[in-house]
């Protein structure tokens, strides 16, 4: 077992159609409320000039949403933070448009969709947006993506002592590959971990790595089981226990990272 330091939580924020911002969000994992009757419209992050906002793809509104959400919550400058975009699968609506234009009329490929189709596409309209210039990563681990970036930040936050804004999100799944990944509308949550405590701390995070059989923590409330299937959905686990706070049992919550290597985190 390894373990990190303590370390802080600040500025969480979510959004999914149904649960569109963190006070919904909140509200509903601990049982206060129910999902809204209707989906909400994609977000509209508004660090983005009108016409990059108008052409960004789901993704990238739905990340920057999150992200700056998040960055607002806890009292700190974008631009001062290193940050950890983590996305399952990126953008498979525009991998569906690249693969059949390819194969069907490859003279016609749009310039913006191939520019979107990377998997870095979302830190990098934050990173110019916000005129950020700290480190910036873009993570991938298939169903595990969100525990793995939430290891990543952790790691950055506690090796160089500063705070880190780490992001996770995926989108609908489209054409061929839709029956390959069970995922299905838009969901995201983000976090500032910080080293030290603050006025903006929301709750102390402890995390140990440990090896084994990886059983992860089931999800607690009917709002969370509720939501459709989504390839960021190991996020839950963990914005559920911000939202419904420390478990009284005393019991970690657990986060697959493989079949055989978990997360264990205290939140406090």
């Amino acid at each position: 077992m390894s373990r990190l330091p303590t370390l802080y939580v600040e500025g969480p924020a979510f959004w999914h159609p149904l649960l569109p911002g963190w006070e919904a969000a909140r509200a509903a994992f601990r049982g206060e409320a129910g999902l809204a009757e209707a989906p909400a419209r994609r977000p509209a992050p508004q660090i983005l000039a009108p016409a990059e906002r108008r052409r960004a793809p789901d993704t990238v509104a739905l990340a920057l949403e999150v992200a700056s959400a998040a960055v607002a919550g806890s009292g700190r400058a974008a631009v001062d933070l290193p940050c950890v975009f983590t996305s399952a699968q990126g953008d498979l609506a525009i991998s569906d448009y690249m693969c059949a234009t390819l194969a069907q009329a490859p003279t016609q490929l749009s310039p913006i969709k191939f520019h979107n189709s990377v998997h870095n596409a979302a830190v990098g309209y934050w990173t110019i947006g916000t005129g950020c210039q700290q480190a910036s990563n873009a993570i991938s681990a298939s169903s595990h993506s969100f525990a793995a970036g939430l290891l990543e930040a952790a790691t950055q936050c506690a090796a160089d002592h500063q705070a880190v804004l780490l992001v996770g999100f995926d989108a609908e799944s489209a054409g061929p590959l839709a029956q390959v990944h069970d995922t299905h509308g838009l969901l995201a949550g983000a976090v500032v971990l910080a080293p030290e405590a603050s006025e903006r701390t929301v709750a102390t995070l402890s995390i140990a790595l440990h090896s084994g059989a990886a059983i992860p923590t089931d999800l607690q409330s009917e709002a969370a089981r509720a939501l459709p299937a989504n390839a960021m959905a190991d996020a839950l686990p963990f914005f559920e226990a911000l939202a419904r706070g420390p478990d009284p049992s005393g019991q970690p919550l657990v986060l697959a990272l493989s079949d055989t290597l978990a997360l264990h985190l205290t939140l406090g």
